[in-house]
């Protein structure tokens, strides 16, 4: 009994959970207390309520999800509308990160490289909205100039990282959302260590939340005792806040400027299948050699500046100074949750709305919008062959239950859905007429489109795209398909609670 006490005292989720209970317990007796002596309380409760909800209506923002909350506001009016006001999505909460989130804008115009923007627009016409939309609102250019690679699997991907990372030289960047204690962690930090004690610039921000069960409460401390920068990203503090949801879900490595990592692949074992969680994790990443490496490194710094408040310094000296032949254009890009501009959704809602042949789409998770569904069934009933693939193993049977309830709606569209049956499919990644690609960190799901700093990579008539191509084809010959039968022999029951979990999906 002690020792299980223990753990959960020493779980930060756990502790951090019940705080979290326990304000909101207090918050709501505070009020019918309160309201025993100011009787006027619960009618100006009521008023709020019915205010923000108006306001809501009113507000810009994504229907989906003013819906869930004008639903806890209307069914728990003394409480809902200040339950939105501590969580939801304020111009008071989002403020209080969003003044320090302010990037700083790069230049590469005094880079011995040129971007390939207007290069890329000028060569495929076709491209040429994308690229600028990502270049205008991200400030991150296309490239050329770029040696490409695409990893089928995490095991690929990390053999790869400690090739490069002992070849290692001024300075090492890590950006991930989960780091954990094990085969790959472990491999790496060895490197690591080697490298400091050469004289190498080694800097690590993980996230707070994405590693609390992963990670020692100080680890961060721990890295610096080694010689490493590191930063834990939006520290977990439990109060009822909104903040708390914007997590750091991008992954990249950046190496002396010349190479780039980037994909679904955190660090730790069940990304390379040293331990088994729920099947076969299939994952993917891809390698940047070159100018477009460029993008990366700028990205990193933004954050560093972000979690340290160290200014970014010139950018020269952490630029590519390898020049490889071109393969096709690179365009590695970001998004925040900060701002109300969706460059994730809105960069696959434009290669879905521009697709002609076909869409194929690999997530973890579909939680989706009434725009991403739309352009989907109207491509799918334009004649575009429209694949989503799913996993066959679920990590979290709640959100599994939420991307199912969407089959039935986009198979009689006439999209083809695939579970992937030897376990868990973890990919991010959407390829498109045999010119377009994007691999990254984003899920078809509005924690990724709304929630979460994440990034990606959009390849243009780059040898990648065959290769995502290729890969999701073999992928879908491992996948079950959702037909008619399958769809009919799904209980009643568990459809009807599943729709009902759609209402609040956006708050999941």
């Amino acid at each position: 009994m002690r020792r299980l006490l223990g753990r959960l005292l020493a779980d930060r989720r756990v502790v951090g959970g019940f705080f979290l209970v326990v304000q909101l317990v207090a918050v709501m007796y505070g009020l019918g207390w309160i309201s025993d002596y100011w009787s006027w309380l619960p009618y100006f409760l009521n008023v709020l309520s019915f205010t923000i909800v108006i306001w809501l209506v009113r507000k810009y923002d994504n229907p989906t999800y003013k819906i869930a909350w004008i639903i806890i506001i209307l069914v728990l009016p003394l409480f809902g509308g200040l339950f939105y006001l501590l969580w939801g999505n304020t111009p008071f909460n989002r403020a209080r990160t969003q003044h320090k989130y302010e990037p700083t804008p790069q230049k590469f115009a005094d880079y011995l490289r040129t971007p390939a923007t207007e290069e890329l627009a000028k060569q495929y016409p076709r491209h040429a909205a994308r690229a600028r939309y990502i270049n205008a609102l991200n400030g991150m250019p296309a490239w050329t100039n770029t040696e490409t690679r695409y990893f089928r699997v995490g095991e690929e991907m990390f053999a790869s990282m400690c090739e490069e990372l002992r070849q290692a030289q001024k300075f090492i960047f890590f950006e991930y959302f989960i780091i954990e204690e094990g085969v790959m962690w472990n491999t790496i930090l060895e490197i690591l260590k080697r490298k400091v004690r050469e004289g190498v610039d080694v800097r690590v921000i993980y996230d707070d939340v994405g590693s609390i069960a992963t990670l020692p409460t100080n680890y961060d401390r721990f890295l610096a005792s080694l010689g490493i920068r590191a930063v834990r990203f939006n520290r977990f503090v439990p109060t009822l806040n909104t903040y708390l949801n914007y997590r750091n879900h991008r992954k990249m490595m950046i190496i002396d400027g010349n190479v780039g990592y980037m994909g679904g692949i955190n660090l730790a074992d069940e990304y390379i299948n040293k331990k088994v969680r729920f099947g076969h994790w299939k994952d993917t990443g891809i390698m940047l050699r070159g100018d477009g490496t460029a993008n990366m490194t700028s990205l990193f710094l933004q954050m560093w500046e972000y979690v340290t408040g160290e200014p970014v310094p010139p950018l020269d000296p952490y630029l590519p100074m390898v020049k490889p032949p071109a393969d096709g254009y690179v365009q590695s890009f970001a998004d925040s949750p900060l701002d109300d501009i969706n460059i994730g959704e809105s960069t696959y809602l434009q290669i879905i709305h521009n697709a002609k042949d076909y869409v194929y789409i690999t997530t973890p998770y579909l939680v989706l919008d009434n725009e991403m569904i739309t352009a989907l069934t109207i491509a799918a009933q334009s004649g575009v062959d429209v694949r989503i693939l799913t996993p066959g193993i679920p990590d979290k049977k709640l959100v599994y239950m939420i991307t199912r309830s969407y089959y039935q709606q986009l198979h009689r569209a006439g999209v083809k859905i695939y579970e992937y049956r030897p376990g868990f499919l973890h990919a991010k990644s959407i390829v498109s007429d045999d010119d377009t690609a994007v691999v990254g960190t984003i899920n078809m799901d509005f924690r990724s489109f709304f929630l979460h700093f994440e990034c990606a990579t959009c390849f243009y008539n780059s040898s990648v795209v065959g290769a995502v191509k290729q890969d999701i084809l073999e992928t879908i010959n491992a996948s079950r398909k959702i037909d008619d039968v399958w769809l009919h022999k799904v209980p009643w029951l568990r459809s009807i609670a599943a729709s009902v979990l759609r209402l609040f999906a956006p708050l999941l």
